[in-house]
């Protein structure tokens, strides 16, 4: 059998490990593409993966970089997103996606119906295997009434001031803490600031974090029905404060001020100092940690349905956890893509894949086969 042609767009951290998931398997020959050269020289020399430089923001050259591809799998910054997802989908090819757009991607919906494509979004940790993990139980379930999970990537030593440091693009951690947070509380919808509803959690192994209101549910609001629902994201203790500091004093602004008759986006001078203090050194030691909680009636009787991640820096491959737990998920959806095992056209989020019998148990075996473990347990009310 000839092998199947995966193309993966962008090669950061995530995309790279990817390509080197997919490059992996012997059924697939795969080209990676990045505009990045230093991106590409990373994964020079890995066995069955092709490099090559593209300006993937542009869709003519995109469109080249497809045109043989029996997959394709992204891994762009947000603000291309929603251009690389419409022009995958006029293409016609199946696509596993993990870019992070504020666009709604359900407007493409038509479109990929009427190619007859079938395009997983929103594919990495969370939104992605959170997604998978709600639908199965709320599919599970006689009645869903509370939906919350928390997620975070953090460093395993923190350090002064900001206890942080960013797992993927820092620009899009900043909308964290800026992008009004959507939720459903008792049956409405409800948006909240970012960083409001602060709370401390204790985890086994980590210790306390706090967590704060981000918009992530996305479609999840569409596609579940409980009438309360929220996702929280996770950081060390008084990182919330700073960043709120930050937020207040207009330093996350997009709007241009004036200063010694220069014109300059705040955003752009915070980054420019902010940034090279939120990067990873190599080799860096991280964790990703994830915890889903569902909660409804089965039976007659209220339940508890709870799953815990906690994941580590590999160092036997060098990739950073966040990495791995983002990128896995998006392999494992483009090899069922191939393989015909998702093969529904439209735009489908991960927990509408998550209501099929037996897709969650996949998804489960297949990144315990990688060294990324969840644990699950059930309580009753």
């Amino acid at each position: 059998m000839s092998k199947k042609r995966a193309v993966v767009l962008g090669c950061g951290l995530v995309g790279a490990t990817m390509a080197r998931d997919m490059a992996s398997d012997p059924d697939f020959e795969v080209t990676a593409l990045d505009a990045n050269e230093a991106n590409l020289a990373r994964l020079s020399g890995v066995e069955n993966l092709a490099t090559r430089k593209a300006d993937l923001g542009s869709p003519e050259e995109l469109n080249k970089a497809i045109e043989h591809a029996d997959v394709v799998l992204g891994a762009m910054p947000s603000k291309l997103g929603f251009m690389v997802l419409r022009t995958v989908i006029e293409a016609g090819k199946p696509f596993a996606d993990i870019s992070f757009m504020v666009e709604d991607q359900t407007e493409l919906n038509d479109l990929a119906k009427q190619r007859g494509v079938s395009a997983v979004v929103d594919c990495g940790v969370a939104p992605g295997l959170a997604n998978l993990i709600i639908g199965h139980i709320h599919a599970q379930l006689d009645q869903t009434d509370r939906v919350v999970y928390y997620v975070g990537g953090l460093p395993k030593q923190p350090a002064w001031p900001y206890q942080y440091k960013a797992p993927f693009a820092p620009a899009d951690v900043v909308e964290e803490y800026t992008r009004p947070a959507r939720m459903i509380e008792n049956g409405n919808l409800v948006v909240k600031p970012a960083l409001s509803d602060a709370e401390r959690i204790k985890f086994p192994i980590v210790g306390e974090l706090e967590a704060f209101n981000t918009d992530g549910l996305r479609t999840l609001i569409k596609n579940i029905d409980a009438p309360n629902m929220v996702e929280k994201t996770l950081r060390y203790p008084g990182h919330i404060e700073l960043m709120a500091v930050l937020r207040e004093t207009g330093l996350f602004g997009k709007d241009e001020i004036e200063v010694r008759g220069v014109k300059v986006r705040p955003l752009d001078l915070t980054s420019k100092l902010l940034f090279p203090m939120w990067t990873y050194e190599p080799g860096e030691e991280e964790f990703t940690i994830l915890r889903v909680v569902v909660e409804g009636r089965k039976g007659g009787r209220a339940v508890r349905h709870t799953y815990d991640l906690y994941d580590e820096y590999d160092h036997a491959t060098r990739q950073s956890s966040m990495a791995r737990t983002t990128a896995f998920p998006c392999a494992i959806v483009a090899r069922m893509l191939t393989r015909g095992e998702i093969a529904q056209p439209g735009v489908l989020p991960p927990e509408l894949l998550g209501m099929q019998s037996g897709m969650l148990d996949r998804m489960i075996g297949e990144l315990a086969g990688r060294g990324v473990n969840l644990k699950s347990t059930q309580t009753t009310l």
